[in-house]
């Protein structure tokens, strides 16, 4: 059955189609759901929700554009509303820090400690991080989901990059003082 197919049976809520277009996409979108969570329980609570909105929201989904692309957008926004709601995006201070660039060597550090230390990362700054940085969402984007200045998704950014120089400065002495 092709994607078309499958969304317009989705669209007349079938279940079995349903079911399909879970297991076509729940692998790629779980793994964006773990850029935007703290942990592996959370990724699959936002996943789970992400999915309920699809398939209420289907009907809204006309053809343009990729599919794809659409349900990352949901899963996206469903991961930011909880945070909206938590608060997480309350002001502070907006001091300009000046920025940060962070280089990794790739023989040194693995994919896992990296998905690791963005988890750990403070909800703020790991939100602006992952759509700055990840995704390729502009300033003036991440302000306007967010709700929140571009001033504070500049400062957000360069925090969160702080904090992860940080982490990979240390793990790599860490690393270093191993191997004397």
């Amino acid at each position: 059955m092709s994607l078309e197919q499958l969304i317009q049976k989705c669209k007349k809520n079938d279940t079995k189609a349903q079911s399909e277009l879970y297991t076509l996409f729940s692998r790629k979108l779980f793994a964006l759901s773990l850029k935007y969570s703290r942990s592996h329980a959370e990724a699959q609570d936002n996943l789970q929700d992400a999915f309920v909105t699809i398939f209420k929201k289907i009907e809204q989904y006309k053809n343009k554009g990729s599919f794809e692309g659409w349900l990352k957008r949901i899963l996206i926004n469903t991961c930011l509303y909880k945070y909206r709601s938590k608060g997480v995006f309350d002001i502070i201070s907006e001091d300009n820090i000046e920025d940060v660039n962070v280089e990794i060597d790739n023989d040194d550090i693995s994919l896992d400690f990296l998905l690791l230390c963005i988890q750990e990362l403070p909800d703020r700054y790991r939100l602006v991080f992952n759509l700055y940085a990840l995704d390729g969402y502009s300033h003036k984007e991440i302000s306007e989901m967010l709700n929140i200045s571009t001033g504070t998704t500049k400062s957000n950014l360069s925090r969160a990059r702080l904090i992860l120089k940080q982490k990979i400065e240390n793990y790599k002495a860490n690393l270093n003082s191993q191997s004397l």
